[in-house]
């Protein structure tokens, strides 16, 4: 269990993220239907405004990150949430689409997600440091889920500028619960597991089962952005559902695809088959693209499609990045994080972008086929993949060791235990980086050689 401190701390780091996250996925569900309200806006403008921030979170997350390491989390994390909060202010107080596209740019610049990953690391110890990124992983999940819901709900009791007041509120909140909630660490230390190295940026990028792996959040966040620029409007203009009561829409639809995937993750897992349903969730991602071009002026129809889509989201939202531990080597781990968090949101910018674009130039359908275009990339890629080895993370204190010992001497010995595919001894950080096979790991042996 996570001692009570760090309780306290991995609670509030996650409430930061939650807020910050709501702040920027909240337009989603309703900033299209704002097209003929907001001065020089075009599908394309619109589409920008989207996703603009995106872009400057692809382009400052590791660099703020970077930063967090030579001048402390917390004063990083605190530059980061009151760019985040003027980026919303700016936003709440414009009345053309350009001053909107600026502000959400700077909203996306207070980019702080990997410096919160590190401070949590900062604030737990190692035998808790993994369930308290489960927390933190669950927290987004759910900002995403809140946001879908209560987005219409607000828009028609505050409108967009009211809501871009909201997530200022939220980021000045943010900073209370960063003061008095999260311990500062007595000691800035680099963790290999969880950040990224500049040096390795180059190797990450060139190694094929990782740019595989990239181009799928690429493609899932682009499909995402630019499919939530036409679906509030079917719901509004086709199908008759009045902005406030289309969370009536997002929410069984988002709880019942939570649950139907639910089950494929555990079978994926247990039963060593993440390939084979990693590749049908994306097959069924593309197929429901192309059915939309026929069916999204249908209620019930569009429902269980939508369903489905989330359902095949979630799913391959969870496996990517367990799929980039995996086949990342324990070396580059946190570097090849960091580019598969810099390609998700790069993703989000270019389906704003090209959305709108496509928008503009063609139509409803339009939207469907490009992005049907680009599951279809994305299966072929994907079938191309090597099998993922069942293998696991581990990460042991080496804080108790009753002798000093040469590093690669007990990495070499690490290696040498049954079940141990890949081992990196950090005396700096004083843990030890595994990766194993449970069938034939004996964490018994392990300890052993730390006594």
């Amino acid at each position: 269990m996570l001692l009570k401190l760090e309780r306290k701390s991995t609670l509030s780091i996650a409430t930061i993220y939650v807020f910050r996250m709501l702040g920027l996925f909240i337009i989603l569900p309703i900033f299209s239907l704002y097209a003929d309200k907001i001065i020089d806006a075009t599908p394309t403008l619109m589409g920008a405004a989207l996703g603009i921030y995106g872009l400057t979170q692809a382009l400052l997350q590791i660099v703020l990150g970077v930063l967090s390491d030579k001048y402390g989390r917390k004063p990083i994390i605190l530059f980061g949430l009151i760019i985040f909060i003027l980026g919303s202010v700016v936003a709440a107080m414009s009345h053309t689409i350009y001053g909107i596209i600026i502000g959400r740019a700077l909203q996306g610049a207070g980019a702080i997600g990997s410096t919160l990953t590190a401070l949590i690391a900062d604030t737990t110890t190692e035998e808790n440091r993994m369930k308290a990124m489960s927390v933190i992983g669950m927290a987004i999940g759910l900002s995403f889920i809140g946001a879908m819901v209560i987005s219409p709900i607000l828009n028609s009791i505050i409108g967009l500028s009211g809501i871009f007041w909201l997530t200022a509120m939220l980021g000045v909140i943010g900073i209370v619960i960063l003061i008095y909630g999260v311990p500062t660490p007595t000691k800035i230390i680099f963790h290999r597991g969880t950040e990224t190295t500049p040096s390795q940026i180059k190797n990450v990028l060139w190694k094929s089962e990782l740019l595989r792996l990239n181009y799928g959040i690429f493609s899932l966040h682009t499909m995402l952005t630019a499919l939530f620029l036409v679906i509030p409007i079917i719901l509004i203009d086709y199908i008759g559902i009045s902005i406030s009561k289309q969370w009536i829409v997002y929410l069984p639809v988002l709880f019942i695809s939570f649950l139907l995937m639910i089950p494929f993750i555990f079978i994926a897992e247990t039963k060593n088959l993440i390939k084979p349903i990693f590749i049908g969730a994306i097959i069924v991602l593309t197929a429901i693209q192309f059915l939309l071009v026929e069916f999204y002026q249908h209620i019930i129809i569009m429902s269980v499609l939508l369903v489905l889509y989330f359902a095949s989201f979630t799913f391959l939202e969870a496996a990517l990045p367990s799929l980039i531990s995996k086949m990342a080597s324990i070396t580059s781990k946190g570097t090849a994080m960091g580019v598969y968090s810099s390609t998700q949101f790069l993703g989000i910018f270019f389906g704003g972008v090209m959305g709108g674009v496509v928008l503009h130039q063609t139509n409803i359908k339009g939207i469907f086929i490009f992005n049907g275009m680009l599951g279809l990339i994305w299966i072929i890629i994907a079938v191309t993949m090597q099998k993922p080895k069942q293998v696991s993370s581990k990460l042991y204190s080496l804080k108790n060791l009753k002798q000093k010992i040469d590093a690669k001497a007990l990495q070499q010995q690490i290696i040498k235990l049954p079940g141990v595919e890949e081992a990196m001894v950090c005396m700096d950080e004083c843990v030890a980086y595994l990766k194993v096979d449970k069938k034939y790991f004996d964490e018994k042996k392990l300890k052993m050689l730390f006594n």
